[in-house]
């Protein structure tokens, strides 16, 4: 711990004070409440979520007066100001900056990768990690005394920021750092459901054995990866023989827990624009997997899906390019299939703690020529099929392709959620909803 002058105390003090007003723009809302037209009482009694990088007070003394390396991108907000702008002001030597999938300022399409260079805004260098490399590198942190985590996750196992998560953790290991970890509340983190991945499916897209909505924010989830030493087997032989040169901080957010609906107050990434995009996710990011359009380049990513050889009697939509989605699938031809845009309430009815398989089982069904739903594998292995990386597994495409009902389907994944669920009880930060 720095140690700081009462009249610099003063000064930080009153600056964090100033920071944390300004979330009050944050919204949360219990399930019971959300959606209702609260009264005005109602709303100043709320108590107002604030996630761990609005706890300035709490991590500044870790670091001041030290070289730090920061992994963020356009979510790692205090308020509506950035991270970043927030340590600068306040004197904190940033020495780098790290980004993820998306870039730092959060533009890149989805699998698009990233180059490093200078940020514009700050001056402060960018490395990418989602180009050429995934983990930095030894070079890449001389000097550095702190490694800084910010980024706003969505609780899904193949929404890659855990995957980065991992590789950061690994490079503080293996280089001897400390890591900091500013925790962010999960907006799927209210349940968990899904195929628990499998080690022979592991890949950028579902690195750990843990279902796809697994229930725990970003800081909860560090924690499980350094206590159950998932990571690299050569990170893991060097922090055995040298833990004493390796800490993990988390900064946990404030007045959250995971029986609380979690309303983002910025988009997340290019295609998953609102709230409802967040909730149907995990059920439509299997589409991703196969021939069908899951909305990339349109008006609502995420939100609806379909293909030129669906029936032209369903719902319709033409791929455009759009930022974000620069080249998606089935670009300018004519989809058709469903919409599932429309009331939050709804929406949240139809994903309420569980995965939706009925639209990947219908659209499986309808698809005139079922040997070319899935997207190939050059190799012909399980395993490398996309679709059986996003599942963590080959059954499921099995399963679909057998015309297996949801519910047997869903019971075959309860023994590997249930003992995932002794694992994470573990490293809980918060109030669970079990």
């Amino acid at each position: 711990m720095i140690r700081i002058s009462t009249r610099q105390s003063a000064i930080y003090f009153f600056q964090c004070q100033i920071l944390c007003l300004s979330l009050l723009f944050f919204s949360c809302s219990t399930p019971k409440a959300q959606g209702s037209k609260e009264k005005k009482e109602e709303v100043a009694a709320r108590k107002v979520i604030q996630p761990g990088a609005a706890n300035v007070a709490q991590y500044l003394p870790l670091l001041k007066g030290k070289n730090i390396a920061l992994f963020a991108n356009h979510t790692s907000m205090i308020g509506n100001t950035h991270l970043a702008d927030t340590l600068q002001r306040l004197g904190v030597r940033i020495k780098v900056i790290f980004g993820p999938e998306h870039g730092f300022r959060g533009k890149a399409d989805a699998g698009e990768k990233v180059e490093t260079g200078i940020d514009a805004a700050t001056g402060i260098p960018v490395v990418s990690l989602y180009g050429k490399k995934l983990k930095p590198s030894k070079e890449d942190l001389e000097g550095v005394d702190v490694m800084l985590f910010d980024i706003q996750d969505i609780g899904v196992r193949f929404y890659t920021y855990i995957s980065s998560l991992q590789y950061y953790m690994e490079a503080a290991i293996e280089q001897g750092k400390h890591l900091i970890v500013l925790d962010r509340p999960n907006p799927n983190g209210h349940y968990i459901d899904g195929p628990v991945l499998e080690p022979a499916f592991a890949s950028f897209v579902g690195m750990q054995p843990v279902p796809v909505v697994y229930g725990m924010t970003i800081g909860e989830y560090a924690q499980m990866l350094l206590g159950e030493y998932w990571y690299d087997t050569g990170t893991h032989s060097r922090y055995k023989d040298n833990k004493d040169d390796f800490e993990l901080t988390v900064i946990p957010c404030v007045n959250y827990d995971h029986t609380q609906y979690y309303t983002l107050p910025v988009p997340p990434s290019p295609n998953l624009p609102n709230m409802q995009s967040i909730y149907l996710y995990p059920s439509l990011c299997f589409f991703e997997g196969t021939v069908i359009s899951e909305g990339r380049g349109s008006s609502a990513p995420f939100q609806q899906y379909g293909h030129p050889l669906l029936p032209d009697s369903l719902h319709s939509f033409t791929p455009q390019s759009l930022p974000g989605a620069k080249n998606p699938k089935l670009l300018h031809q004519k989809c058709y299939g469903r919409t599932l845009e429309g009331n939050i309430d709804v929406v949240k009815s139809m994903v309420s703690n569980r995965i939706q398989l009925k639209w990947l089982k219908e659209a499986y069904v309808l698809f005139p020529d079922k040997n070319q739903f899935f997207l190939p594998s050059k190799s012909g292995k399980p395993e490398d099929y996309f679709f059986n990386k996003l599942a963590g597994n080959a059954k499921l495409m099995e399963q679909i392709q057998q015309g297996i009902t949801e519910e047997n389907i869903r019971n075959s994944w309860l023994q590997g959620i249930n003992s995932f669920k002794i694992i994470r009880k573990r490293y809980l930060l918060y109030k669970d909803f079990e």
